[in-house]
């Protein structure tokens, strides 16, 4: 599992909504047109894809900032809003 933060600028209302969708099932919205994913490989290729179907490459910007446990722990936050998204525990066996 990894930590993500995931930020996009979509300029048409349509498109803007049906991504702004997709991600609200993999992770939790911080801000407007930022969010906190959580997501094992599979679950990040899954939504890569449906991601794919909707965004255009030509208007659109979407950001996908992997962030390790080291990093997270080290987020800052300021004034309202959500606190950050619990980092995945790793196990080393």
């Amino acid at each position: 599992m990894l930590f993500y933060i995931v930020a996009y600028d979509i300029p048409d209302d349509q498109r803007r909504k049906r991504i702004s969708d997709i991600l609200e099932g993999y992770g939790t919205r911080v801000q407007y047109s930022v969010f906190e994913c959580v997501l094992s490989n599979q679950q990040y290729q899954e939504m890569s894809r449906r991601l794919k179907k909707v965004f255009n490459s030509d208007e659109d910007s979407l950001r996908f900032y992997p962030l390790s446990k080291h990093t997270v722990n080290q987020i800052v936050t300021w004034g309202t809003g959500l606190p950050p998204t619990q980092a995945p525990h790793s196990i080393i066996i």
